[in-house]
């Protein structure tokens, strides 16, 4: 187990399931790739091997990116907005971000186009 940075840990507010929403951004771009979710034990590990380690509620375990599938996060930053409640993680992604094999989750559904947009 590995234990979060105590200073750290008391200025992550956590939801009640013990999980905070961490936002994927390619580096240099600004590319949203991904929303994924981490508990303390997750943010710790990201924070301290440098690769994206996230809490997946729908098998109650642990995963890092890449390890499955070959498409690795090397994290480069971690921010905390203002009010505690949601990570950006920044990194350098190998490969694609969804798991459909899209380059990010957000490019299969658009529901407005950016062009589309009135003024």
């Amino acid at each position: 187990m590995t234990e979060l940075d105590p200073a750290i840990a008391a200025r992550v507010v956590f939801n009640p399931d013990g999980l905070v929403p961490a936002v994927v951004q390619q580096q240099g771009t600004g590319e949203v790739l991904m929303l994924g979710w981490m508990d303390a034990e997750a943010l710790a590990r990201t924070l301290t091997t440098g690769r994206a380690t996230y809490w997946s509620r729908s098998r109650q375990e642990y995963w890092v990116k890449g390890d499955t599938s070959g498409h690795h996060q090397h994290v480069r930053g971690v921010r905390l907005d203002c009010d505690g409640d949601t990570l950006l993680v920044t990194v350098d992604q190998v490969g694609v971000a969804c798991h459909t094999g899209d380059r990010t989750c957000f490019d299969a559904d658009v529901l407005l186009d950016d062009g589309a947009a009135g003024g």
